[in-house]
């Protein structure tokens, strides 16, 4: 009679392109990224599209071109975005666990539910205004985005430590350049359901910065020393 196997050998197990720490695995598993922003550029490419033949039309609205500037800030964001998280190097090491993935999720993808909700009009200061948080934010996302490089992550992962640029400053100008971008979006759409979503966004990055932080400290000894000299969000303050 054979031996009956015991659960560990019943279970299959994955190949070694797919095992944790591949390139294949960490690319499948940064997918779903890749396919949310690359839907939203797609969407938002016909709007930046209008707005720059009203620009060059015989009466341009100053108001549309720094619309137009600000959305073109944004299809920057996502297509640097798209194309880091493809080619970033695999993961070293992680948090464990259902809520740092969970709080991950909730920073990256929850502020894109105020776009679902009613815009509404606002006076052309506060309009003004508006546009350069959203212009400015994501320029500056997008400076951090390449200096991280390849080393990209959405989940609190460590891949490289990276100090210059951008992270010479503060230890998340990822982070901060979204926030100052997705103000600019929630006074477009202000109501109370927008604040609400813009509030518990908020509050997961901060839970996710404690938990990448953790994985940082853990991977790089250096982290401490870097983590004492540079603030984490205000150059001086915090």
């Amino acid at each position: 009679m054979s031996a009956i196997p015991s659960p560990e050998q019943a279970l299959p197990r994955p190949g070694p392109l797919l095992r944790p720490g591949t390139k294949l695995y960490d690319f499948l598993f940064g997918l779903p990224l890749i396919v949310w922003y690359g839907v939203g550029f797609v969407h938002q490419a016909p709007g930046l599209v209008h707005a720059i033949a009203t620009i060059v039309s015989a009466h341009p609205d100053p108001l549309v071109l720094i619309d137009a500037l600000a959305k073109a800030a944004a299809l920057v964001f996502a297509a640097v975005l798209i194309g880091l998280v493809a080619v970033r190097r695999p993961a070293s090491s992680g948090a464990k666990g259902f809520v740092p993935k969970a709080v991950a999720f909730m920073g990256a993808f929850l502020g894109v539910a105020i776009l679902s909700l009613a815009h509404r009009s606002i006076a052309w200061p506060l309009q003004i205004l508006s546009t350069f948080l959203i212009f400015g934010g994501m320029g500056y996302a997008v400076y951090a985005l390449l200096w991280l490089g390849r080393s990209i992550s959405v989940m609190s992962e460590a891949r490289s430590l990276v100090t210059g640029g951008p992270y010479a400053l503060v230890r998340h100008p990822l982070y901060l350049g979204e926030e100052v971008a997705l103000i600019g979006i929630t006074m477009q759409f202000f109501s109370p359901a927008a604040v609400a979503i813009l509030a518990m966004q908020v509050a997961s990055q901060f839970v996710r910065m404690n938990y990448e932080e953790q994985v940082m400290a853990d991977a790089f000894s250096e982290y401490a020393d870097y983590a004492s000299r540079v603030k984490r969000l205000i150059p001086g303050i915090y």
